[in-house]
């Protein structure tokens, strides 16, 4: 009887809709596996022929035909090696999560994903149906269940393995990074595993995909809830599992594991991911952005030089005759630190040219935001025009809390295609600078000190509109995480008052966040795909 069995994670990043470059990517995978490692089977993520999330290109006419030719491929081209890989699949005009086990030109069995999500930014049962049966398969005499992603999350997929004489599960998942996001899902491992008693080997995508981030964090638990192995995060790689038998039970081969990073360092590694992905797979030749000597612009300068390198970064300062000196120095010193091409193009004659235009337009009407807004969106114009001529991505610099009440002038600062602070809030915003900066300092230490301010008048901080960041940002998580009502949150102790001026400057900024650009979702509840509610609404705050 076979003593050991050894598996390769292929943690990867795919690309979205590319399904022949990504079977070209799985037939070199797995022939370097077999090649390198002389493994018995290589598992790799859901959906990985299409990429996750397909999104409506699920019903391209020609979708199902690519993916007949994609899995031909793979049984022509590859031999001597079990591949266990995700696609979708039409069986009698039905639409199915699917994975299937191929070795030696033969698909020996395939399976097809139970439980689908839809909830937040998941909505798979728009395009599958529910698969109803167990697969156990076998893998060079070993009994070897198949789930997919959700599976996990619920006791009866493992309870079917169980009962169809499985001895090792392996779970395929496209799983998006948020907070914490790791631990609930060993936590979620252990529980099935008590329930199933065998080992998991789960193997997770990498990579961004327009606001969704994949962190990997593949790992392996054995029968007894202890993680025996764990690829890097945020890291594509193969990483062989060695497992051996022992008193009739397979055992994982414990190894050094991967540690989880630190919060702010997964936090700053999705940031940079994201964006780094984002300009890559939409063929962009760098990134352009506004920087104004604040910590948004400051953070969000040094996430794309992190991503993407100094060369293909380039930083605009744009001031206006409410500039303080302190924000030209410090913008010139962050850009001059990270060594992006920066220039400074003033606004002020331009500003003053469109009060004139306008004037017989507005004219009776007291001042107010106005000729406030008139600077954002003159800013906005010239980065945009940056970019058509160079090729360049705009990167917006709003954070999530600011976003959240509206703090961003349409066609001005929210313009741009890619956020990449949209799912940041104030205080993380803070901190990440403050890490960014433990790496080696980039972001002079006034520039995190100092109060925040949209000079676009004379000394208005923005916490003058505002309460204080913390108690904002605490009030912001529990309406929009969370969806606790008015009364509810008032209920954890926060000013009455603060809290409905706060929701109803949420409420009444939806039409804003619709025309936003994408950006990173790291929190579990992001703009976007996430949170959809309506613009036009007779909806109260109160319970």
């Amino acid at each position: 009887m076979r003593q050991s069995l050894r598996i390769v994670m292929a943690q990867l990043n795919f690309r979205v809709g590319d399904v022949q470059g990504n079977v070209e990517r799985i037939v070199e995978a797995a022939n370097s596996a077999r090649e390198s490692w002389e493994a018995d089977a290589i598992v790799f993520p859901e959906l990985s022929l299409c990429g996750y999330p397909p999104e409506d290109l699920l019903l391209r006419s020609s979708m199902q035909r690519r993916i007949e030719q994609g899995l031909q491929r793979l049984r022509d081209d590859v031999r001597g090696i079990y591949l266990v890989v995700g696609y979708p699949w039409l069986e009698d005009e039905l639409r199915y999560n699917a994975c299937a086990v191929i070795a030696d030109g033969q698909l020996l069995a395939t399976y097809y994903k139970q439980r689908l999500p839809n909830y937040r930014g998941f909505d798979e049962k728009r395009y599958f149906e529910p698969g109803q049966q167990p697969c156990v398969v076998d893998i060079k005499g070993v009994p070897v269940a198949l789930s997919i992603c959700e599976d996990i999350g619920f006791p009866e997929p493992m309870a079917q393995a169980r009962a169809a004489g499985a001895q090792l599960m392996l779970s395929l998942n496209a799983s998006p990074f948020h907070l914490d996001r790791q631990i609930e899902r060993e936590e979620l491992l252990a529980e099935r595993v008590a329930e199933g008693e065998m080992p998991v080997i789960y193997v997770n995508q990498v990579g961004g995909q327009d606001e969704l981030v994949f962190d990997g964090g593949s790992c392996v638990m054995d029968a007894g809830g202890m993680i025996c192995q764990r690829a890097p995060a945020f890291v594509e790689g193969l990483y062989p599992v060695d497992l051996l038998l022992q008193d009739g039970r397979w055992v994982p081969r414990r190894i050094h594991c991967a540690e989880l990073p630190e919060l702010e360092a997964s936090v700053y590694q999705a940031l940079v991911v994201g964006v780094r992905d984002y300009v890559q797979k939409n063929g962009f030749k760098g990134a352009v952005l506004g920087l104004s000597g604040g910590v948004d612009s400051a953070l969000t300068l040094a996430v794309a030089v992190d991503a993407l390198g100094p060369e293909r970064v380039e930083a605009v300062m744009m001031p206006s005759q409410y500039t303080a000196q302190m924000s030209l120095e410090d913008a010139e010193s962050e850009a001059r630190l990270l060594g992006v091409a920066y220039r400074v193009l003033p606004i002020t004659p331009v500003v003053e040219a469109l009060q004139q235009v306008l004037a017989p337009a507005i004219e009776g009407h007291d001042r107010d935001t106005t000729e406030e807004n008139l600077q954002a969106r003159c800013r906005g114009t010239l980065l945009m025009a940056i970019s058509s001529r160079k090729g360049e991505l705009v990167l917006t610099t709003s954070n999530k809390s600011e976003l959240a009440v509206g703090h961003a002038t349409l066609n001005g600062d929210l313009p741009g295609s890619f956020d990449v602070l949209k799912d940041v809030p104030k205080t993380l915003v803070f901190r990440l600078a403050e890490y960014r900066n433990s790496l080696g300092p980039v972001i002079p230490p006034q520039v995190i000190e100092r109060p925040p301010s949209t000079e676009l008048a004379p000394g208005r901080p923005v916490e003058e509109a505002l309460p204080p960041y913390p108690v904002l940002d605490d009030i912001l998580k529990l309406y929009i995480e969370h969806d606790l009502s008015a009364n509810a949150i008032i209920a954890e102790g926060f000013d009455e008052d603060t809290v409905n001026r706060v929701l109803r400057m949420v409420d009444r900024n939806e039409y804003k966040r619709r025309q936003a650009a994408v950006g990173v979702r790291v929190t579990q509840r992001g703009f976007g795909r996430d949170r959809r509610y309506p613009i036009t609404s007779g909806w109260r705050l109160g319970d």
